[in-house]
């Protein structure tokens, strides 16, 4: 089993996948997605500081997040390359409706190990739509480069997940991440569906 495959099994469990209308949009307004992509690599890097300051205490916790801090900021500046090589400037940030309407759904209160693994799951479910839409983008967007760029992305962004839904499952127990895990496929989904098709944005 290839790499691809495996990925859709372990992971693509998406209940709704991208329009696909979206990539033709975005292929028309690459400059905005890429300016967006930049700004979404920072804030997941950010939210991983954020994390690792909120639970320090957690050692498997702190030492697995530092090295997603430094790829996602990697990941970041090559953005920018993209952005440069092509005369592209550097804009500004714009609101993400779909990181707001996950937020929404966070359950406040609870435990610290409950607020944990609430921000875990939404930060697997932002990494498991952006491995989705950069497989997308790797497959049918005419910019040969970006083509390839968007793959190597994509894989990446698959170890995050993969990594956010395991922590989870290492300090929560199993069954009830897995109970909500798919509370929260349900909501993405809806999300999706309500949401404006923008070739604007990354998601």
């Amino acid at each position: 089993m290839n790499w691809e495959e495996s990925t859709k099994q372990k992971m693509l469990n998406l209940k709704l996948p991208t329009d696909p209308r979206w990539v033709n949009v975005a292929q028309m307004q690459i400059e905005d997605v890429l300016v967006d992509h930049a700004y979404c690599e920072q804030k997941a890097a950010s939210s991983c500081i954020s994390l690792i300051v909120r639970f320090n205490e957690l050692d498997e916790l702190v030492d697995t997040l530092t090295p997603i801090v430094a790829e996602e900021w990697g990941h970041f500046e090559r953005v920018m390359d993209q952005l440069r090589k092509r005369g592209m400037k550097f804009g500004k940030p714009r609101k993400d409706e779909y990181v707001i309407k996950l937020s929404q759904f966070v359950k406040k209160g609870g435990s610290r190990i409950e607020q944990l693994t609430e921000n875990l799951l939404m930060n697997g479910l932002i990494e498991a739509r952006s491995c989705e839409r950069f497989k997308i983008l790797s497959k049918n967007i005419e910019d040969e480069e970006l083509r390839k760029f968007y793959y190597e992305l994509m894989i990446s962004e698959a170890g995050h997940y993969v990594t956010f839904l395991d922590l989870a499952r290492r300090y929560q127990d199993v069954e009830k991440v897995n109970q909500r895990w798919k509370e929260w496929l349900e909501y993405e989904a809806e999300v999706i569906s309500n949401l404006k098709v923008r070739g604007d944005r990354m998601h």
